[in-house]
């Protein structure tokens, strides 16, 4: 019996205690506390908290990276919602290879209008074929992320 007390102890131990330990980071350092899932973004923070900036931690799955250079990426946050991630003052990028992996995000979300150039430079990036590209013609409002850093899972 104790040999079963002390078993079940440890293994609700193991399984309340993170295991992700960051593989690699990127830009600025920072403890990864309070962490909030990508995907309960736009529960947990109104629109109206969201339309100025909302400083946080968050843990996300990657849709997407920049195939020119790993200077942005896209991340699921909420339902059938994606996230644009950029990177603080341009000054990091991530491996461009790293699509489906799990990362944490330290730094700001907001909604902000992206301009037709923009969207068609990001799909360039993304390898979109021309007729894709010329499809965009409006703007779009879309959530943001500005990391001042990542760890990747």
């Amino acid at each position: 019996m104790r040999y079963f007390l002390i078993s079940s102890l440890a293994l609700l131990l193991a399984c309340g205690t993170p295991t992700a330990v960051p593989t690699e980071s990127f830009g600025a350092r920072f403890e990864a506390q309070d962490v909030l899932p990508s995907t309960d973004l736009l529960t947990t923070y109104s629109e109206q908290q969201l339309a100025d900036t909302v400083r946080t931690t968050l843990r996300a799955t990657i849709n997407e990276v920049c195939q020119a250079k790993g200077c942005w990426m896209t991340v699921a946050a909420g339902e059938a919602e994606e996230m644009m991630v950029k990177f603080r003052d341009y000054g990091f990028f991530v491996p461009m290879d790293i699509s489906e992996r799990e990362v944490i995000l330290h730094g700001v979300a907001y909604y902000q209008v992206t301009s037709v150039e923009e969207l068609r430079h990001y799909a360039e990036d993304a390898g979109q074929s021309e007729e894709d590209i010329a499809r965009i013609t409006t703007p779009k409002r879309e959530l943001r992320f500005v990391a001042d850093g990542v760890q990747l899972l």
